[in-house]
């Protein structure tokens, strides 16, 4: 059916918050490749290093396909798919450099994982699966599809499973090494993501446009989650090769995620450049 124009302000908002969460992860990944050569690709490719080249590629190239994806008739399952799959990978991540913090407990990794396991298919339940919806038709831009407000608190279950573990994982790195900055990252990630969780409950408070804001900024809380942990882990790299496997907390970790400062001095003169 044809949009309304109350429609088509929010599903240009909605293209908007993408190009900008895109936006973010490229010029992050173009200011920061001469860190990422110098810290990554010329030293040992430790297990630390291929989980940051994954975290990173999987999400550069899944999302300038979702871009492609955006202006073509493609399912939404295939983007869901992709946003799913970058969660975890960012999950997994997560759980190892909590698990290193704390001294490599295994009794901790185990409860990690019974607790990401039982959150990853919740989310996977809510993510995909038949909903119901309408498509509305935007002339010169492409079909978008709508959910009722049942609908969107099933999709909005995925972001809120992703949210209970950024905040688990945030207060166990808080309470282990609270003046550390390296907890900030974390903690960036679950706030990042309460806005993204309120558009799919925010239909109960709606008049006009009811399933149109759901998921506007799955796009862009994907990328910010993918942004801060790449940075995350190339700092902790620029300290020593085991990057998220390494049990102390280097004191650059920053919270740094538009502006960079390249420092190459360090890499230069490195045996493994």
């Amino acid at each position: 059916m044809d949009a309304t124009d109350s429609e088509v302000l929010q599903m240009f908002m909605c293209i908007y918050a993408t190009l900008a969460g895109n936006t973010i992860l490229i010029y992050d990944h173009m200011t920061t490749l001469p860190e990422e050569i110098a810290f990554i690709w010329c030293r040992p490719k430790a297990l630390s290093a291929i989980l940051f080249l994954l975290n990173r590629y999987v999400a550069l190239l899944s999302n300038i396909c979702g871009l492609v994806m955006d202006f073509l008739p493609v399912s939404d399952e295939v983007l869901q798919l992709v946003i799913f799959t970058q969660a975890i990978i960012v999950c997994i991540i997560m759980t190892i450099r909590t698990y290193a913090l704390y001294g490599r407990s295994k009794h901790l990794l185990a409860w990690l994982i019974i607790v990401l396991v039982a959150l990853a298919g919740a989310a996977s339940v809510g993510t995909f699966g038949r909903f119901s919806g309408n498509t509305i038709i935007l002339p010169g831009i492409g079909c978008y599809e709508t959910y009722t407000a049942e609908t969107s608190i099933r999709l909005g279950l995925a972001w809120v499973a992703l949210f209970v573990f950024d905040s688990l994982i945030f207060t166990l790195t808080v309470y282990r090494i609270c003046k550390t900055k390296g907890a900030m990252y974390f903690g960036a990630m679950a706030l990042s993501n309460i806005p993204n969780i309120l558009t799919y409950y925010f239909d109960y408070f709606l008049t006009i446009g009811k399933g149109m804001m759901s998921g506007t900024l799955g796009a862009f809380t994907s990328c910010m989650s993918v942004t801060l942990i790449s940075r995350l882990m190339l700092n902790l790299h620029k300290s020593i090769d085991t990057g998220i496997f390494s049990t102390l907390a280097p004191d650059d970790e920053s919270l740094t995620v538009i502006t960079t400062r390249v420092n190459l001095q360090s890499a230069i003169s490195s045996p493994h450049w």
